[in-house]
């Protein structure tokens, strides 16, 4: 029996992970992180719905850190396998990990600053720096198009998915004792004529697709000249004598902007004064980037070339600020500045302390070069938020907020069906993931009416059973044994805390509103629970 599992990206954007199991070996494709509201980023803490140490393989589709920002935590819980991922992906971990570490130990060391104060338990990091570092001991690199044995009954084979650098689809062929079927992992699937990186690999056959839907049930429009978008934000926001912030993923959207902007200099169309990436993570990445220009389209070796070898995301005058003290004192320039900061969501790092210092000023702009998850900091400004929480201080929305969908890096709906429409034999079933509700139920459709392919939109700890046939669909028991057996004090002491807090807060935020009738049915539904225990 081969069985698939969805512990991750179903029916939301984040927290990618996946098990295939054919009931001798359990291969693990992802093991993101869980991004977006409060709700859902509760689901780092807790322990996983599995047994880490029966997991055989790990293979990541590409370093973002929805992809693969759970697996320190995964290995400081007993995962000792190899970590198999395309070199540019490893090399990309070696920095985006620790660097998510370290964001983890800063922002749980200033909550506790605040619940200590408050008499609240305090908080520990989903994982630190050094469980990072060590984690990074278990990648094993490969190339696109390398087939790797596993055992005897499972091969791999990775694909160019021309999302990020190094990014990848995954065909697995796995047997059980009666058959072989190929499941091909989409990973994130990128948009076509990006720069730096090639177009997405298509696939001719599979029995069974899993397939991403971040934009199911949206088009990125007219082919937006984003150049010219981009060189009219800092036109008119220099104009108003304000600073452009860009909330930028450090890996892939920054060296995309950085693209663009040596473009645009070369134009001659902006002076190269005052550019500065704000980000160690991005910095390290776009070094990364240039020492692995074979990833490079054919477009960007031509630049490369004709620049004789300088890697075109040097841009000359660009700025970067490594240290804190260099981030603090771009806060203090009025006007005048692009700033380039990362988290691309707005959920966390150096982006947040240019926002509280922009965000109120008219003369500003933020620019939204990226997709923004329900629930996170940048959706609520794109939403058009008149005030947003950030650091505990409530700030007015005063600032220009625009943005830019042609530096997106995934496929839109459109691509997507394209790149279905791509396989010379269609998938006996499509499992859709990794996107929000409406949009993976919107694809889901689409690929069936139009196209003809069985699809299913998988929920959280959904089983599958695979076979030769369009595969039945089991839902997966809420509670795993070795969930039971790897509980320890100190999770039901940070459950306790979890639950603790979200108490407090609904309490303040009912109290505060007069909603004493839904405070009274939730208090009662609590009581009756605990009663019932």
């Amino acid at each position: 029996m081969i069985k698939l599992s969805f512990y991750g990206a179903a029916r939301m954007v984040t927290g990618s992970c996946y098990i295939l199991d054919n009931g001798s070996t359990k291969v693990m494709i992802d093991c993101g992180l869980f991004q977006g509201s409060k709700e859902i980023k509760e689901r780092n803490y807790g322990a996983f719905p599995f047994n880490p140490g029966e997991i055989d393989y790990l293979l990541l589709t590409h370093a973002h850190i929805d992809h693969s920002g759970l697996i320190p935590k995964l290995c400081k819980h007993g995962f000792r396998g190899p970590i198999i991922a395309t070199s540019a992906t490893a090399d990309l971990c070696t920095a985006m990990l620790p660097d998510s570490g370290h964001i983890q130990e800063m922002e749980v060391e200033r909550k506790n600053r605040k619940y200590q104060r408050a008499g609240i338990s305090l908080l520990n990091p989903i994982y630190t720096v050094q469980d990072a570092i060590n984690s990074l001991q278990q990648f094993r690199p490969v190339n696109y198009g390398q087939e790797v044995q596993l055992t005897s009954e499972i091969r791999v084979c990775f694909r160019d998915a021309g999302h990020i650098l190094g990014s990848s689809m995954v065909e697995v062929w796995v047997k059980d004792e009666e058959r072989e079927i190929k499941v091909v992992f989409s990973g994130d699937i990128g948009n076509s004529n990006q720069p730096i990186i090639n177009d997405p690999s298509l696939i001719e056959e599979a029995d069974f697709v899993v397939m991403e839907s971040t934009y199911g049930n949206r088009s990125h429009g007219e082919k937006e000249d984003k150049l010219e978008l981009l060189s009219a934000a800092i036109r008119d926001t220099f104009k108003k004598g304000g600073n452009l912030v860009i909330p930028a993923f450090a890996v892939e959207r920054t060296q995309d902007l950085l693209y663009d902007l040596n473009l645009l200099i070369d134009r001659q169309e902006i002076s190269p004064r005052n550019i500065y990436i704000d980000s160690p993570l991005a910095v390290t990445a776009t070094e990364i980037f240039c020492r692995n220009s074979a990833y490079f389209d054919q477009e960007t070796q031509a630049i490369l070339n004709k620049q004789g070898g300088q890697c075109p995301l040097y841009l000359p005058g660009l700025q970067f600020s490594r240290t804190v003290e260099e981030s603090m004192a771009l806060n203090q320039i009025t006007g005048g500045a692009i700033i380039i900061s990362a988290s691309g969501m707005c959920d966390a790092g150096r982006i947040k302390h240019h926002l509280k210092h922009n965000l109120w000023r008219k003369e500003s702009t933020i620019l939204f070069v990226g997709y923004q998850a329900q629930g996170t900091l940048g959706r609520k400004l794109l939403d058009g938020e008149k005030k947003v929480r950030i650091h505990g201080e409530e700030i007015a929305v005063k600032a220009e907020i625009r943005q830019i969908n042609g530096f997106s890096a995934h496929a839109d709906q459109a691509g997507l069906l394209e790149w279905i429409q791509g396989f010379r034999v269609l998938p006996r079933r499509v499992f859709i993931t990794h996107g929000e509700e409406s949009g993976a139920e919107t694809l889901a459709g689409l690929l069936t009416q139009e196209i003809g392919v069985p699809t299913h939109v998988p929920g959280l700890l959904e089983e599958v059973i695979l076979t030769g046939e369009i595969a039945p669909i089991a839902k997966a028991k809420t509670t795993h044994p070795a969930v039971v057996e790897e509980i320890t004090p100190l999770q039901v002491e940070d459950a306790y805390r979890r639950v603790q807090q979200m108490f407090t807060a609904a309490m303040e935020e009912g109290m505060a509103k007069k909603n004493y009738q839904q405070l009274w049915s939730k208090l009662s539904a609590i009581e009756r629970a605990l009663r019932g225990s």
